[in-house]
């Protein structure tokens, strides 16, 4: 009797393993509330409400005073920027940013695309939405959200959301005309912050698949970088049939050390120098997973404390040898009126400490999502000065269904900020080839 049951439980288990394997596992999704207090009774406003970016001379009048008073420690001699970022090219930045950096101007250039907020679980959810001037005749335009990361923002897709919803009058086809949404992460800019422990990019995913529904839209294409590579993984982990991941920039998983090609060997050099970067470039990571709120203090009462530690990000994980730089390269790609903008969104917002509790609750032990494959069609776009150079071969391990693979010409983590018309063109590809399938 007892080798019976046994034998039924063996077969059991074989049979459970052999339907399982394959089975396309997903995230459940589930409900929350994020905003103060208890969920109340009533329902949940659902209006969007139109959004206008604004600013005042108190403001303005306050970050002077702020940057007037600013203690700097000299840079030790010919150390550039491989002690981080170099105080003697910071005076330039403070002395742009205080008298000649129009923040009101930039304001007018924010504005210049729709904004809109609406409640969602609680928290007041920021984005943009932008739709194409014109169509060519019998197209509808196909709907994006592009998710940023930190240390970035909604700005970051200015540059690329011409290329996608204006393609022919910026070089390219319009055989794809996109209307593109651009969200903020509670907790970034301007979406509210959670007020309770957890929130994380799960709970960020279903956010966003809700404003996606409530836009109208059923059926999307979604892209995202750093964090936004995360949020759109788990948003084809809760629905997996109803959108298509577009692009993304950062890989968090890493498959089995074989199958490189030329160009993959070429972008990892060596396992020794991978783990050196990736232990120079981490600092920032340890801190803000376990203790966010005491460096938060600093930054969010010193602007150029936050300049600094934001602007050095943008130095080193755009090109890492731009350490050896006494200017840290950023001029050599951004213009100082763009990098300012950037951090002016975490300045104005106070939003640097609640954007960085993002990494702490992600980075708890046994999240579900990390062992969930995802089965649609996909994209992957590697830059070459990306922080971990992820091969196809790592990236099939978590996305079988994996179509378009492309080595980058040049480029780095700030893809979309830093060359949005490649970044364009890939999607672009991406979307040929998935309607060729």
């Amino acid at each position: 009797m007892w080798l019976e049951i046994l034998l039924a439980l063996v077969l059991g288990f074989v049979i459970y393993w052999f339907v399982s394997k394959d089975k396309e596992e997903t995230l459940p999704l589930e409900d929350g509330w994020w905003g103060p207090g208890v969920r109340p009774t009533a329902g949940e406003d659902e209006s969007i409400r139109p959004f206008k970016v604004e600013t005042s001379d108190e403001e303005i009048n306050d970050l002077h005073q702020r940057i007037d008073k600013v203690r700097l420690t000299p840079p030790l001699e010919d150390s550039r920027f491989h002690y981080g970022f170099n105080s003697n090219y910071l005076k330039k930045v403070i002395s742009y940013w205080r008298n000649e950096f129009d923040w009101r101007k930039q304001v007018e250039n924010l504005n210049r695309y729709p904004h809109f907020k609406t409640k969602i679980e609680g928290l007041d959810i920021h984005f943009i939405h932008v739709k194409p001037p014109q169509l060519p005749s019998g197209q509808t335009p196909k709907p994006l959200l592009m998710v940023h990361g930190w240390p970035g923002s909604f700005y970051e897709f200015y540059k690329i959301i011409p290329f996608l919803t204006d393609p022919k009058n910026h070089g390219l086809s319009d055989e794809h005309v996109f209307e593109v949404i651009c969200p903020s992460i509670p907790g970034y800019g301007f979406s509210e912050a959670s007020s309770k422990k957890g929130f994380n990019s799960v709970a960020t995913a279903r956010i966003f698949y809700k404003l996606m529904l409530r836009l109208g839209f059923q059926q999307f294409y979604i892209q995202g970088g750093d964090w936004g590579a995360l949020i759109c993984t788990n948003m084809a982990q809760l629905v997996p049939r109803n959108f298509y991941t577009l692009t993304l920039l950062l890989g968090w998983r890493f498959g089995r050390l074989f199958g490189y090609t030329k160009r993959d060997m070429e972008l990892m050099y060596s396992l020794k120098k991978i783990f050196f970067n990736l232990v120079r470039e981490s600092g920032y990571l340890h801190i803000q997973s376990t203790k966010p709120d005491t460096v938060g203090c600093a930054l969010n009462d010193s602007p150029v404390g936050l300049a600094a530690y934001i602007l050095e990000k943008f130095s080193t994980w755009t090109n890492p040898e731009f350490r050896d730089l006494e200017d840290g390269g950023l001029e050599r790609k951004f213009s100082l009126d763009d990098l300012l903008t950037g951090v002016m969104l975490y300045w104005t917002t106070g939003t640097i400490t609640s954007s960085q509790r993002f990494y702490k609750e992600n980075m708890r032990l046994g999240n579900r999502h990390e062992g969930i494959k995802v089965h649609v069609p996909m994209g992957f776009a590697a830059f070459p000065c990306e922080l971990i150079h992820v091969p196809e071969k790592w990236v099939k391990s978590k996305y079988p269904k994996l179509i378009s693979y492309s080595y980058m010409p040049r480029g780095g983590h700030f893809a979309a900020f830093e060359e949005p018309e490649l970044l364009a063109q890939d999607i672009h590809k991406f979307m040929g080839l998935l309607e060729r399938q």
